[in-house]
């Protein structure tokens, strides 16, 4: 198995992307790392003998976050995120995981990789956090803004594969997130996606209200890409701003609330972990055809590590193949 490290990208490159590749390099030593970026920067982020496993492949550009992304993607053939997709595309690499400019990396995917056969939009599928911990798939959260019905059910469909095969969900539930849990509800696309959706022979739950997504009564959400994009930064804002604003009251606390924080702080430190995106890996861009994960960009080492597990668990079980097959059966 190869895989491509956009090493250049996310906001702590190349520093985190690195070292947590190394990590990683020294764990799956039946693993070959290819780390793309400005070959000074990446080692000098490498203290001691590189592992043989690990390549540096050089590629002196890197798009920003703030660039436009076809543009970036047209122009910048010398860049890591280019050159790692490129390396998929023709085979030289599995998968390719990055932390950088999202919009770059779906245009990539797009103009690089293509689309998967008989896959009509592709999907962004992050993880997010539940109150039981188990989490839950949201399609599409951001690639597809103005999706159809038929494009639902085929978020649908590779949602609830990669939730089995890559999160190992045994018969994932699958849910509809609108705006009231009764059959009939919505707009006109999440009216037409229901009737799909319920004919469809998948685990079919029904309607989920947005209250309702984060207590685990479903393990796969599908959206289109615009409300799908809102939710997911408004329970990281929400996410951030609870623990923030706990984390001030906590430190202006009396004695008393002093030691009664000191005797729940594990219990909280548990809540917590419930909710940190670096437990979740990074969301696979599913549709296009190639292994795709993109990370958070603000991810830490243990993000980024988590990130790259998925990488691998996506190539072990052939998923590609087995979302071209669910497709072409359905």
């Amino acid at each position: 198995m190869i895989l491509a490290i956009d090493a250049m990208g996310g906001d702590y490159a190349p520093k985190v992307p690195v070292e947590a590749t190394l990590t990683m390099a020294r764990l799956r030593t039946d693993v070959h790392w290819l780390l793309f970026g400005a070959e000074n920067q990446i080692s000098a982020c490498i203290s001691g003998a590189m592992p043989g496993n690990v390549e540096i492949v050089h590629s002196p550009d890197a798009i920003d976050a703030g660039e436009e992304p076809v543009k970036a993607v047209r122009r910048k053939r010398e860049s890591s995120l280019v050159k790692a997709a490129a390396a998929v595309k023709a085979g030289t690499a599995d998968a390719m995981v990055s932390a950088g400019n999202t919009g770059a990396l779906v245009a990539a995917g797009l103009l690089i990789l293509s689309r998967l056969e008989g896959i009509q939009r592709p999907a962004l599928a992050p993880v997010l956090p539940t109150f039981d911990g188990s989490g839950v798939l949201l399609l599409d959260a951001g690639a597809t803004m103005d999706a159809s019905a038929e494009n639902l059910l085929q978020f649908a469909r590779m949602g609830v594969t990669y939730s089995q095969y890559v999160l190992g969900t045994d018969n994932p539930r699958l849910g509809l997130l609108n705006v009231g849990s009764e059959a009939g509800k919505g707009n006109q696309l999440t009216k037409a996606a229901q009737e799909l959706l319920a004919g469809a022979g998948l685990n079919f739950v029904g309607n989920v209200e947005a209250r309702e997504l984060l207590a685990g009564d479903c393990d796969v959400v599908v959206c289109d890409g615009f409300v799908g994009n809102v939710v997911l930064k408004l329970i990281e804002g929400v996410g951030l701003g609870i623990f923030a604003a706990l984390k001030d009251d906590l430190s202006h606390a009396n004695v008393l609330g002093k030691v009664g924080a000191g005797l729940v702080k594990p219990e909280l430190r548990k809540f917590r972990d419930k909710f940190d995106y670096a437990e979740y890996g990074g969301a696979p861009f599913l549709g296009v055809a190639g292994g795709c994960i993109k990370a958070h960009g603000s991810s830490n080492h243990r993000a980024w590590q988590r990130a790259l597990e998925q990488a691998i668990r996506f190539v072990d079980e052939n998923l590609l193949e087995r979302m071209a097959k669910t497709i072409a059966k359905a």
